[in-house]
């Protein structure tokens, strides 16, 4: 089996290095190393359920977010949000270091964790994981979204399926995203001693909730850079 993996390596408290290692299938992009640690209540589908959840606690008993954020929730639980890190961030392709801080670090890794859980809202984000981009700004991660979205339309279009060309799929993937991700944090205030956890969230659901308007309003500002696209036809 071909396998994705991508390494985290974080320097907390300026002494200690600790080690986050996500290992995928890279055709499925489902977790192959997931960690068999105690389910604490707090991972319990019923526990601050999404509202919008379409999963039933008989099949699922555990909400498969909250599953895949144990290791790296335990690995920040005495780390305050605002702690400046070392972060290196190490996959096949490349290696990415930054000085940050504790939430903005734990919020790269969270955002790769989400997208590869197997939630039923997160696995629109399963493309974008296998291109991981650690520390993406707004602007960057705009354009992945939009870039994953028409893809994914010109895929539909390739096996005899409706594509749409509009971004009102794109903006409905997010604001159900936004919703989720307003339940995670609830659960991780009952998961952490520290606030690193439920913060990482919170940068998360920024760029969430604020994608379906960046898609109306950002895209004008960057349509000067696709002119040779743009340009009349001879």
């Amino acid at each position: 089996m071909d396998a994705l993996v991508f390494h985290y390596q974080f320097l907390l408290n300026n002494e200690r290095w600790e080690n986050y290692e996500l290992v995928l299938n890279a055709e499925t992009l489902e977790v192959v190393n997931r960690d068999n640690e105690p389910h604490p209540d707090w991972t319990r589908l019923e526990f601050n359920q999404c509202q919008h959840c379409p999963l039933q606690p008989q099949q699922h008993p555990y909400c498969p977010v909250a599953l895949q954020l144990i290791p790296a929730v335990n690995l920040f639980n005495d780390i305050c949000s605002y702690e400046e890190i070392e972060l290196q961030v190490q996959t096949e392709e490349r290696c990415i270091s930054q000085r940050t801080t504790a939430q903005r670090g734990l919020s790269s890794l969270l955002g790769l964790l989400i997208a590869t859980s197997g939630c039923p809202y997160t696995n629109y984000l399963k493309p974008m994981a296998r291109f991981h981009l650690p520390l993406a700004t707004e602007d960057e991660t705009l354009y992945r979204a939009v870039g994953m979205f028409l893809l994914a339309q010109y895929l539909r279009k390739q096996q005899g399926q409706q594509p749409s060309l509009e971004l009102d799929g794109l903006k409905q993937i997010y604001e159900d995203l936004h919703q989720m991700n307003k339940s995670i944090a609830e659960r991780l205030r009952h998961a952490s001693e520290k606030d690193s956890s439920v913060n990482a969230v919170v940068i998360l659901d920024m760029f969430t909730n604020l994608m379906p308007f960046a898609i109306d309003e950002n895209m004008q500002e960057i349509r000067s850079i696709f002119s040779a696209y743009l340009a009349q036809d001879d």
